[in-house]
């Protein structure tokens, strides 16, 4: 759940029944579940033919009655990185997922990461954004901003014009960058937005940075 493709979850075995649940907070619109395993006490390496996942999601709106959501018991291929839109979104606050069978190895989890939006307000704007351009090497810039209270989560959106900008970098948990991107010659221009469960705020005033 921390888009840390450095972490994951592993269970005790990888027996049928074994499962690993979320709590999204609160009450949600969910349209879609990722499903990343991890490779936990696996004794093959690389692409093997013959290998399979199967599972089982479920949703509750309390933790206690749940209710099918997927059911991939009788796949028979490879899904290391499964992605499944729902038909139906789905309003829920509870995600369970129940192991079936595993190619090899523990029943481990390194994502699993559900899509969609929370039914609250959307952050504010993110206020106070700097950029601090190094003079010793006009390729590097400290970026900082005042955090948003309602955010979790900063997209910095970066380029050569106003109306250009193409280049993205997501942020988690800080209010920092250190940007080592920039062409030394040439300005640069900045804007930053702050996203939290239920949506995406405004983007900043667009900085120009000579």
């Amino acid at each position: 759940m921390d888009e840390n493709v450095k972490t994951y979850w592993s269970a005790a075995t990888g027996d049928k029944g074994e499962w690993i649940q979320t709590d999204l907070g609160t009450t949600s619109t969910v349209k879609a579940i990722q499903i990343n395993y991890a490779d936990q006490d696996v004794n093959f390496l690389g692409k093997q033919q013959g290998t399979y996942h199967q599972y089982k999601l479920y949703q509750s709106a309390d933790g206690k009655k749940w209710k099918l959501l997927v059911d991939k018991s009788n796949n028979k291929t490879d899904v290391p990185h499964d992605y499944l839109e729902l038909e139906e979104p789905v309003q829920t606050r509870y995600i369970k997922l129940e192991n079936i069978h595993m190619p090899g190895g523990k029943f481990a989890i390194s994502g699993l990461r559900v899509f969609g939006n929370g039914n609250g307000s959307k952050p504010d704007t993110v206020k106070q954004f700097i950029v601090l351009r190094t003079e010793k090497d006009k390729r590097n810039a400290w970026l900082k901003w005042r955090p948003v209270d309602n955010a979790y989560v900063y997209n910095i959106y970066m380029g050569m014009a106003p109306d250009k900008l193409y280049n993205c970098v997501m942020v988690y948990s800080a209010n920092e960058y250190y940007c080592k991107a920039m062409d030394k010659e040439k300005p640069c221009y900045f804007s930053i937005e702050a996203i939290n469960e239920n949506g995406v705020s405004a983007r900043s005033q667009v900085i120009k940075v000579e």
